[in-house]
């Protein structure tokens, strides 16, 4: 338990340096969704900043094994529907945005 309290608090230390990197990444607002869904579901217990760094994607992880989909750590389709999270789309693409991890 002292263990996984280390290894959150220096999460929360990590983060605080990414912090500024978070608010310039197109995909911010929808890694918060992403970790806001995983934290209410038990999955994620970090910050919700829209960082997809190595907690968010072993949270993800988790999240898929234990819906029996492939464990990739990414979102991909078929996880991005079971999470029931949206994305817009980009009005000078027409493409759908992605999280990308920043670490």
């Amino acid at each position: 338990m002292k263990l996984r309290a280390l290894l959150l608090a220096i999460s929360f230390l990590a983060t605080g340096a990414l912090a500024q990197q978070a608010s310039q990444d197109p995909y911010a607002e929808v890694n918060k969704q992403v970790q806001e869904k995983l934290r209410d579901l038990g999955f994620y217990e970090g910050p919700v900043n829209g960082d997809f760094g190595f907690y968010t994607q072993a949270a993800l992880a988790q999240f898929q094994l234990a819906r029996l989909l492939p464990a990739s750590g990414m979102l991909d389709k078929e996880t991005q529907a079971a999470l029931g999270v949206e994305f817009e789309a980009s009005a000078s693409t027409g493409a759908t945005a992605a999280p990308q991890r920043t670490e």
